[in-house]
């Protein structure tokens, strides 16, 4: 564990101002760009990385569900759905993680973020929203004011067991890396269960801190975070979140999934090359 010093600190708060903004855009929580900041530049190990991400992930829940609350775009009774099966993977990831060697933990990670960024693409001109405000979004369906439409918006779910399966690995994958589940359910949602990429965004952003405090109560226990890296990482992150939920708001959603797809290509490259040695 690389030692507590005030220059790390700053780093990592830096850092984490970064990872906030873009995972309170995209939706998938800081962690999938912190872990390999910390795990590939500062060199922590990748326990170590994902102890602090997950940290993380519970003030980029607090912060954006808090910002979003009142605007519709949270769907509440689908996240409280999903939201059993995640906690579950959650708990079995982060007894798993326990027994996983780093490199192949950095192997999975770049598989991850490789799929998740080929459906993004593939999925570049689908909104999933229904224009008509009198049509009727069923019994786990929502709407809400989208500026991109100038209106409000109504969608649908879609294959929920489909929904639930995802939220299980989600939750798993969430512990195991050290990341935000939401780089699983985000995706899986908006291509293949109906909802819009905000919408989808801000229900996950809702459930990653349940999801992220099942697993970090696993690495606390074993001695693998180091509380205060954690909370610069946290200060920065909370910092970010505002300020990528802002911005969020107005920018176009092709854009948002070309910038999630590019970004997750990257860290991808990252990982495997780092897992190689």
């Amino acid at each position: 564990m690389p030692a507590v010093t005030v220059a790390r600190a700053l780093i990592i708060f830096t850092a984490g101002v970064a990872s906030g903004t873009l995972g309170a855009l995209l939706g998938l929580g800081g962690g999938v760009f912190l872990v390999p900041f910390l795990n590939l530049v500062l060199g922590f190990p990748f326990g170590a990385a994902a102890a602090i991400s997950l940290t993380t992930v519970i003030a980029t829940s607090s912060t954006v569900s808090a910002g979003r609350a009142g605007k519709q775009l949270i769907n509440m009774k689908l996240g409280m759905l999903l939201e059993v099966a995640t906690a579950a993977g959650s708990f079995l990831g982060g007894v798993t993680a326990q027994f996983i060697s780093q490199s192949v933990l950095q192997r999975m990670f770049g598989v991850v973020a490789i799929c998740v960024a080929a459906i993004m693409l593939s999925r570049l001109k689908r909104r999933n929203v229904i224009l008509d405000p009198t049509a009727d979004p069923g019994t786990l369906g929502g709407r809400y004011y989208e500026q991109e439409s100038g209106g409000e918006v109504i969608y649908r779910v879609k294959r929920v067991p489909v929904a639930i399966a995802a939220s299980f690995l989600a939750g798993n994958v969430s512990s195991l890396l050290g990341i935000g589940g939401g780089i699983i359910k985000v995706p899986v949602l908006n291509a293949w269960c109906g909802i819009p990429l905000r919408a989808a965004a801000a229900t996950s952003a809702f459930m990653i801190g349940v999801t992220a405090t099942a697993g970090a109560v696993i690495y606390y226990g074993t001695g693998q975070l180091e509380p205060a890296l954690a909370a610069a990482a946290v200060l920065g992150v909370q910092i970010g979140s505002w300020g990528g939920m802002k911005f969020g708001a107005a920018a176009p959603t092709r854009w948002l999934k070309m910038m999630m797809a590019v970004v997750l290509f990257i860290l991808a490259v990252m990982m495997f090359a780092r897992g190689g040695r």
